[in-house]
Order: structure tokens, then C-alpha cells, then sequence
């Protein structure tokens, strides 16, 4: 995270902790949501692999890598808090083989464009997981967890609208113009 964003999610962090609540088990809910975001988040990984077996572009790989250390790093994070609580963990789609995009055909493969609007449906998915989960929570614990994830999500969403933009990837929605307004 950024410096101002760490420094946000710091305070929020310390006005959460500093409200003395005893900690309760977790409602079903919560449990619910970490299942589901973990079995979310290892899937996006999965979409990532496929990604970088398809793309020869240097900065979609990079755009994939970040990523993915975004996914490992909360994967790991959930995985300790939900083995810490007792919470099962879901079954999720093996790893993907490592292939030469080059070996991949003409139609099976996914552009560069495909892979930049995949990735940003599946950040805004997450994104709005986080936001969700945040609202769910009742112990504070678990609503700090949120919040951080979804500040990790808003940072990388802001790199890839840029690559997305500087590529003419990014999907505009037609402009409105209201009745009666002027028109350029």
C-alpha cells in the first residue's frame, strides 16, 4: 500500500482496536464471507495463470504478477485467519501449467484486451466482496481485514485503468447528454 492509504488504513485499524470489545466467535455470515472470498480469490488466481500463458505483452505480465502477489498475500492472510477460527476451507481448481503463449491457438487464446477487462470485472467483483464483508462483519477483527483488502484492490484498480486507458482497452459506456443540453 501507498503511504497515505497505509496511513488511513492505520488509523482505522487503531480506532477499531482501541474499542476494547471482548471477541466473539464469528456469526455465520462471517464465516460465509471469508469461505466464499477465499474460494473467490484463489479462482482469480487461476484466470491470472491463464493470462500469463497467453500474453506476450511485458506490461500485461507485470499487470499479472502484481496481481497475483495481491491474491497470495490475502489468500494467506484469510487462510491463517480461518484456520486460526476453525473455518474449513473450500476445494479450489489445481494450479495451471506453466505454457509458450506462443503454443497457444488463434481463438483459444485470450487478447491482451480480454485479460485487462477480465482482470478489472474480477477486481470490481472483489471490490464489492470486500465491501459486503466489511458491512457483515460484527467483530472488529474481521472488518479491519476487509478494509484493507479493499484498499489493496482500490490501489491496483487505479494502475489498471491507466494501462487500460493508455491501450484504448478500457470499456466507456455511452456518454449522456441531457435533453436541452448543449452539444459539443
Amino acid at each position: 500500500m501507498s503511504n497515505p492509504l497505509e496511513a488511513i488504513f492505520n488509523m482505522i485499524k487503531i480506532s477499531f482496536d482501541n474499542t476494547n470489545e471482548p471477541k466473539s466467535p464469528l456469526h455465520v455470515i462471517e464465516v460465509g464471507d471469508c469461505w466464499t472470498y477465499l474460494t473467490m480469490v484463489e479462482e482469480f488466481i487461476r484466470y491470472e495463470e491463464i493470462g500469463l500463458n497467453t500474453t506476450s505483452d511485458d506490461e500485461v505480465k507485470e499487470t499479472l504478477i502484481d496481481v497475483t502477489r495481491i491474491c497470495e498475500s490475502q489468500i494467506k492472510q484469510l487462510s491463517n485467519f480461518m484456520k486460526n477460527e476453525g473455518i474449513p476451507f473450500p476445494d479450489v481448481t489445481s494450479t495451471k501449467p506453466n505454457s509458450d503463449p506462443t503454443d497457444v491457438p488463434l481463438g483459444v487464446k485470450l487478447t491482451d484486451d480480454e485479460i485487462t477487462n477480465g482482470l478489472a470485472f474480477k477486481l470490481v467483483a472483489c471490490s464489492q466482496f470486500c465491501a459486503k464483508g466489511q458491512a457483515n462483519a460484527i467483530r472488529n477483527d474481521v472488518g479491519t481485514m476487509w478494509i484493507k483488502f479493499f484498499f489493496e484492490w482500490a490501489v491496483f484498480g487505479a494502475t489498471l485503468k491507466t494501462l487500460m486507458r493508455k491501450r484504448g482497452w478500457l470499456k466507456v459506456p455511452p456518454y449522456y447528454y441531457p435533453p436541452g443540453s448543449p452539444q459539443k
